[in-house]
């Protein structure tokens, strides 16, 4: 098979959440144990970091992958879902797993895997897996796909394991509570294994993951009191974060919102667990290497990255309430900056739809629009939720017809968000590389071929704001 018909083949042939949801989740681990045990366990070629949460996973793993490997370790990264390429979900040194090496593996393997019926993310997991031991890597990150206790990652042991947060996400899947969800994700916990926290709101929350590390003996840590930031944090005109660490200096940061803030007292935190409690070697300048350019030496994006300036072009992949409690003061900010707000939005039927539309901006032009998945809410019915919600503006069927009528209605000084779902910004991101840096494949997927150029500079009028950590 080519690489096309092998991705048509795993599309078509098992159940995938990104584009199906509810009908393609399947809890539990036997799937997996049984495909890893075929396949000779490969995870237990290497060590391996675990990263859940509701929001920040993906940020966290990222920065944490590009520190080790700034360090000098050969790093694999296991992350989902893609937003342009699937060869974006494994990744060793950044650099995306071959397109030879997902044929390869599909046609040598399929015989085995096809009576098990598995999901297309623990058949994607068993691959990473044995990707990462081919490839002889010394460390692999490890995002959750969904939840923590029954996912198909939850098969490893690592040496730390770390849940970011929690907010209502999946609520069909892992409970409709806080503490429920915190349950789930707690999961990650096991024994004698270093289990860190990056944040609680509520006492609650915090109690399940620290009753969970004393019931299996894990040693337990709190990011938000391990005192690794010992000032205010500062967001300047070209849209970096300083972060004013205790063990490392001043750090810059590339990755823009006021969520990243968080996200950096855990991945430093994390980071302190690592070096002297594992001994890990992690040198200085890679820690302040990996907060600086972590976009290029990790392939990320979609974490308010900007696509374009004059007008500004923003995306970000948050989701769920909790995202959009950080996006909408980082945009309430913002708006005292720039001229008028254009947001591209749109989202999924299986979301807290209402909660994230009550946090959306009144004062903003809106293009409300649907992603190219089936799990993506029509949106007439978006549209008529987000006007009870005191939203106005336009319809537009794609995104790329979102896009093309924003740009042309923008000003120069005028700010053009797009979000409120993966897929949109999936969605999104080809319509601003060159012609020639990708193609359409017929099941809507996004092929990229040469070196993504997307801008990475903002020119946001900002001279600077402070935030308060912690």
């Amino acid at each position: 098979m080519t690489y096309e018909e092998t991705l048509h083949y795993l599309y078509t042939s098992i159940p995938v959440f990104q584009h199906s949801g509810a009908s393609a989740y399947k809890p539990g681990l036997g799937t997996s144990i049984a495909l890893d045990d075929y396949l000779g366990n490969p995870h237990k070629a290497y060590k391996t970091i675990h990263v859940a949460g509701t929001n920040g996973k993906g940020s966290v793993s990222h920065l944490l992958a590009a520190i080790l490997r700034q360090s000098g370790f050969k790093v694999g990264l296991y992350t989902s879902p893609h937003l342009v390429d699937f060869r974006e979900r494994i990744r060793v040194n950044g650099k995306k797993i071959s397109q030879d090496y997902v044929v390869d593996f599909v046609e040598r393997h399929r015989s085995f895997f096809e009576p098990l019926h598995p999901s297309f993310f623990e058949l994607t997991s068993s691959m990473a897996f044995e990707y990462f031991r081919d490839q002889q890597v010394d460390y692999a990150v490890i995002e959750v796909g969904l939840g923590g206790r029954l996912d198909s990652t939850n098969i490893i042991t690592p040496i730390l394991s770390i849940i970011t947060n929690i907010s209502l996400d999946h609520t069909q899947f892992l409970g409709d509570t806080e503490e429920k969800i915190a349950a789930e994700k707690a999961g990650i916990i096991k024994k004698g294994v270093p289990a860190l926290l990056g944040e609680a709101e509520k006492q609650s929350v915090y109690d399940v993951f620290k009753n969970k590390a004393e019931e299996v003996g894990a040693p337990f840590y709190y990011a938000q009191r391990m005192d690794m930031v010992k000032d205010e944090c500062r967001l300047t005109v070209g849209g970096k974060w300083f972060f004013p660490s205790v063990e490392y200096g001043e750090i810059q940061g590339e990755l823009g919102g006021e969520v990243q803030v968080r996200n950096a007292v855990t991945v430093l935190s994390a980071i302190h667990i690592l070096r002297t409690e594992l001994g890990v070697d992690i040198i200085p300048e890679a820690v302040h290497e990996g907060f600086a350019h972590v976009t290029k030496l990790t392939g990320l994006m979609g974490r308010w990255q900007t696509l374009r300036s004059k007008p500004t072009v923003i995306c970000d992949t948050g989701h769920n309430v909790g995202g959009w409690e950080h996006l909408a003061e980082h945009l309430k900010v913002l708006r005292q900056y720039c001229g008028q707000i254009y947001m591209i939005v749109g989202m999924v039927n299986d979301k807290d739809i209402d909660g994230v539309l009550s946090l959306m901006p009144q004062d903003a032009f809106y293009f409300f629009t649907q992603a190219s998945v089936e799990r993506a809410m029509p949106v007439e019915d978006f549209a008529v939720k987000a006007m009870r919600h005191g939203l106005s503006g336009t319809l537009c069927d794609t995104v790329q017809d979102a896009v093309e009528k924003a740009l042309r209605r923008a000003r120069e000084n005028d700010l053009i968000f797009i979000g409120g779902s993966t897929f949109i910004v999936a969605d999104a991101l080809p319509l601003f590389m060159k012609e020639d840096e990708y193609k359409l494949d017929e099941y809507g997927i996004w092929l990229v071929h040469q070196r993504l150029r997307l801008v990475q500079r903002i020119s946001l009028h900002v001279d600077h704001w402070w935030y308060r950590s912690g």
